[in-house]
């Protein structure tokens, strides 16, 4: 069961019923209201949603920090890091900062990666989002060390999330909530996860998201069927090619297509 109810200018709650979770509830900003720290896109508010109320936040590639500063003005969050290795976004993070009278609550650091965290920082959850599902791979892997491993990581790859997955497992990070997302017509992914020790996924698990295929939801089966319909297109125009290449791209597309097959059933 789910129902919207306005709830100011720019926004409106969405709230739907889980069985055994009770009532849930989403701040989502209505269409036709600019995006800035005040009213996120719906992609960026189901982040925010897996944010732990009192976290120390590090936002990584922090882009205009619209999220910690969001998350601030709402009292989600204790303090903010927001990492941006960009000029012009870093200069925009500060902007919304300083705007926002944020100064003493985000601090803003033009860093690549996880440098922007420093161990004074006492960061409890780190956010990466809108980038490829590898470049979050190689960004935590750079700097592993800046990690504590007491971190909840709520990842949002725009796409690639296979190998993403694959270094949370090879480091000891359980997948404790998933979540698909389809906004302006591309499909999201977010993968929270915590350090748990050993975990242990199959190599479907690992492409399709563990928890994702257990509860099949109805965007999670959408975007599988359109994506089945593309590859099979994909398909057939390797097997035009005549070289060794697109023979091994084929043969892996081909086990792919028989995966989302066997889901599909």
């Amino acid at each position: 069961m789910r129902n919207r109810v306005w709830a100011g200018p720019g926004f409106e709650i969405l709230r739907f019923a889980r069985q055994n979770r009770g009532l849930i509830c989403w701040l989502l900003p209505s269409r036709g209201f600019p995006l800035n720290e005040h009213t996120l896109s719906r992609r960026l508010e189901r982040v925010a949603a897996h944010v732990p109320v009192g976290a120390r936040l590090a936002d990584i590639g922090s882009d205009h920090a619209y999220l910690p500063v969001a998350l601030m003005r709402r009292g989600v969050i204790a303090s903010a890091v927001a990492g941006e290795v960009a000029l012009t976004p870093y200069n925009a993070a500060l902007r919304s900062v300083r705007e926002n009278g944020l100064e003493g609550s985000i601090v803003v650091r033009h860093a690549s990666g996880l440098r922007a965290i420093e161990a004074d920082d006492g960061i409890t959850a780190i956010t990466l989002c809108g980038m490829g599902g590898e470049t979050i791979r190689d960004i935590l892997q750079a700097d592993s060390d800046r990690l504590s491993g007491r971190e909840l990581l709520v990842l949002q790859p725009n796409g690639g999330g296979q190998p993403m997955r694959r270094w949370l497992m090879e480091h000891g990070y359980r997948i404790v909530a998933e979540e698909v997302l389809r906004e302006n017509r591309f499909d999201y992914e977010i993968v929270v996860a915590e350090r748990s020790g050993p975990v242990r996924y199959t190599e479907v698990e690992l492409y399709f998201g563990p928890l994702l295929m257990h509860e099949r939801s109805p965007a999670f089966m959408d975007k599988w069927d359109r994506l089945s319909r593309l590859k099979r297109k994909t398909l057939e125009g390797l097997k035009r090619a005549n070289h060794g290449v697109a023979d091994e791209k084929a043969s892996e597309l081909t086990r792919q297509i028989n995966w989302i097959a066997q889901l599909q059933r």
